[in-house]
């Protein structure tokens, strides 16, 4: 449950400190209407499940549009055409199977809400900014440390806005655990926890699935399902999420969750423009209790199971002073104190003032889309938490511990780790 502060509660609060501190009410996630001239036109790519959940917050936002669906599935385009169509009372969602072709054709958009598999992430970025889109994709953002360097690349040299969702960076109760991190409320923080999910295991299939009769193209475009990754028979299991767990496609136990989580450690941390230097091997299947170990012995451990939180993708922060923590359904964070949690509302409130950013997570890309500004999760953002992710699953394949070079992206002196920095990627599908 994400935390709302009112104008009203803040401005209270604000005048009870004798610091009243004015926000755009943009910066709460509202707004009036919008001119025509300012309208965000929207596209969608593979939508589902998730995609569902943005596709519905998005479309009922004022100023906003959305133009056109892209999926490689027809039962998809239909219902996200049925969907859309309904809310605007038209026939006008235009429907697109090949992204290449909805890319090409439609320069009237201005962003795309990318939703799809894990594997299409990357690709579907940079092909959009490519053609001069503003991008908000879903977690995880990418496949390997490599493709991160790509999305990050691709945005300075296009000059697009691209956050990806890791949405819990704007949520109340997660922005204050790492604002209380920050800004030294908690004295000097020494390590931070970070969930992983607890299924799976942190190495992946390699196996095939059971071949099926591949389908019409137009039902389903297996080739394009499969995007940039290796060929393999058509199985009817894959389009329907089956896809978790295999290596081609996923980012294992540590990048399901780790995805959001770590990104939420590093903000806390404030070393969101780095990763760590040292992971250390754990003798499991998951990756629970590794510790990664950042150039200024600052420290992060990965957590599978419930004992610094309740609830799912949680974060906590150990300091001189105490500790605090948030996950998945906390109306308030949790704390090794109530002295700790006294400042809340004004914790959330000089963030607020500070950065300008709304506490929803969309909302915040719709605003740096209008302004040009850095969504706070920017690719670099993104890049430096998800390189934690590969870092770490790369350690788990390896079994050994690693030594990691932030500046340089390369694992140090171990040419079979360096070798996993990036994938082959098949024809015509190559970023």
């Amino acid at each position: 449950m994400s935390y709302k502060l009112s104008r009203r509660g803040f401005l209270s609060t604000a005048a009870a400190v004798a610091a009243p501190l004015i926000v755009p009410a943009s910066a709460l996630g509202r707004g009036g209407a919008t001119a025509p001239s300012e309208r965000i036109t929207v596209g969608c790519i593979g939508i589902r499940g998730r995609g569902f959940h943005d596709l519905r917050w998005i479309i009922g936002r004022p100023g906003v549009q959305v133009l056109s669906i892209c999926d490689i599935q027809r039962v998809q385009r239909d219902a996200v055409k049925t969907f859309v169509d309904k809310h605007y009372g038209n026939q006008d969602c235009a429907q697109y199977r090949d992204i290449r072709e909805f890319l090409a054709e439609r320069p009237d958009i201005d962003a795309v809400l990318i939703a799809t598999g894990d594997r299409w992430h990357a690709p579907a970025a940079v092909m959009a900014m490519r053609a001069g889109k503003d991008v908000y994709t879903e977690k995880p953002s990418t496949l390997t440390i490599a493709e991160g360097k790509i999305v990050v690349e691709t945005a300075r040299q296009y000059g697009r806005v691209y956050q990806t969702g890791t949405q819990r960076l704007s949520e109340a109760p997660h922005v204050f655990c790492i604002e209380m991190a920050r800004t030294g409320r908690l004295g000097k923080v020494h390590t931070a926890y970070a969930h992983i999910a607890p299924w799976d295991t942190a190495k992946m299939t390699a196996t095939w699935k059971e071949a099926q009769p591949q389908p019409p193209k137009d039902e389903v475009d297996w080739d394009a399902w499969l995007g940039p990754c290796p060929w393999r028979p058509y199985n009817h299991a894959y389009v329907r999420g089956g896809w978790r767990g295999d290596y081609d496609f996923h980012t294992s136990c540590i990048g399901e969750w780790g995805a959001h989580t770590f990104a939420q450690a590093q903000a806390g941390l404030n070393v969101g423009d780095t990763s760590p230097v040292k992971y250390e091997y754990v003798h499991n299947d998951s990756g629970d209790g590794m510790v990664c170990t950042f150039a200024n012995g600052q420290k992060m451990v990965l957590s599978r199971g419930d004992r610094y939180w309740h609830g799912s993708c949680g974060e906590r922060f150990d300091g001189e002073r105490g500790w605090v923590a948030a996950a998945d359904g906390y109306a308030m964070p949790e704390a090794s104190s109530p002295e700790l949690l006294a400042e809340y509302r004004k914790v959330i409130g000089e963030y607020v003032a500070r950065t300008g950013r709304s506490l929803n997570h969309m909302q915040n890309f719709l605003d740096c889309v209008r302004t040009r500004e850095e969504t706070v999760a920017n690719p670099s953002v993104m890049h430096r938490s998800m390189s934690t992710v590969h870092a770490a699953n790369i350690t788990m394949w390896l079994e050994r511990d690693m030594q990691f070079d932030p500046v340089r992206e390369t694992f140090v002196n171990n040419d079979d780790a360096n070798r996993l920095l990036s994938r082959a990627q098949r024809e015509p599908w190559v970023i």
